[in-house]
């Protein structure tokens, strides 16, 4: 078992949601507001520890989530629900969505500043059938919320389907959202479409 620091978990996390991406040292440096050399110490702890791998690009070494190794993919699924609870008060919320095979994700605005956010943005991804039951719920929550409520339903085909030909505004929801439910089935969606 792992202790990551607080830097090592956002690395983790930046390197799982942006899986279109490529980072190394000095690009991750930026965005962690580290120096690059102590991300490169960072990185050869992460890849010692087997929770990353690594690849050389011409002069550049580029890393990704090592989502091969199932230890792996539960600390994914730990780190995402860990900054779920940041956002306690959609999970109750949307509370209603959580259900076996259902992934809900918030993004958006409103999970930057909901002071200042105009709307409420949630993606579901769930199973055809199941698109009256959730239509259902949103409409009961459009009626009571003080903000507008716009939702993405789409089944999982579709999710993979999106990701794989690398839809920009797929993979930006995806970048910036926080997953409110169903983590581990998320975490598998992502190893599917992840390659370095």
């Amino acid at each position: 078992m792992v202790s990551l620091t607080q830097k090592e978990r956002e690395s983790m996390l930046v390197l799982f949601k942006d899986f279109s991406s490529f980072y190394n040292a000095n690009s991750m440096s930026k965005l962690l507001k580290m120096t690059s050399v102590g991300v490169q110490k960072m990185f050869k702890r992460l890849l010692d520890a087997n929770l990353l791998i690594s690849k050389r690009i011409g002069k550049s070494i580029i890393y990704k989530v090592n989502l091969n190794d199932n230890y792996v993919r539960q600390l994914m699924s730990f780190l995402l629900a860990d900054e779920a609870n940041n956002f306690r008060r959609w999970k109750e919320e949307f509370e209603g969505l959580f259900k076996k095979d259902r992934i809900v994700l918030m993004y958006g605005s409103s999970i930057k500043n909901y002071a200042q956010a105009s709307d409420i943005d949630v993606m579901i991804i769930l199973r055809k059938g199941e698109v009256e039951e959730v239509n259902k719920f949103i409409k009961e929550k459009k009626e009571i919320l003080p903000k507008t409520l716009h939702s993405i339903k789409m089944t999982y085909r579709d999710l993979l389907e999106n990701l794989k030909k690398k839809d920009k505004v797929m993979i930006d929801i995806i970048k910036n959202a926080i997953v409110l439910h169903g983590h581990d089935l998320y975490v598998e969606v992502i190893k599917n479409v992840t390659s370095i």
